[in-house]
């Protein structure tokens, strides 16, 4: 059975697209632990992340770059905080986060909710400040 990811991907589930391309996809996260909160999976449904090939993973990491950038510009921030924690969901996927301080990537923190134009808003700017 296919993850929520590759239903995300397949336009199946909506999402708050940020950026796609060939082999990635990047969304908003709709549990978001700070503001513009944005996930990055490969299109190839893979349960653990270091069960791709090398270059899988190194072009998903550049492409996960590509979109931090892309994120800082649009989300005032110190930083983009980067996790993989790959126990929630069975697709290999990296979190990217904006910072403020060090907790604010600790996902035992409440998560924030935003109302929907807000998301899109969001996701739209960032798509934005892709280069």
């Amino acid at each position: 059975m296919a993850s929520i990811f590759t239903k995300i991907i397949r336009g199946e589930i909506p999402s708050y697209k940020v950026a796609e391309s060939d082999k990635y996809y990047a969304f908003l996260d709709i549990a978001p632990l700070q503001k513009g909160h944005t996930l990055v999976v490969p299109k190839q449904e893979e349960d653990y992340i270091f069960d791709l090939s090398d270059e899988e993973l190194a072009g998903m990491m550049v492409f996960a770059k590509k979109v931090a950038k892309a994120l800082q510009k649009s989300v005032p921030c110190q930083r983009i905080g980067v996790a993989v924690l790959g126990l929630d969901v069975p697709h290999a996927h990296i979190h990217l986060v904006p910072l403020q301080q060090g907790n604010d990537l600790n996902f035992s923190n409440p998560k924030k909710e935003f109302p929907k134009e807000e998301m899109q808003a969001c996701a739209d700017l960032i798509a934005s400040n892709m280069e």
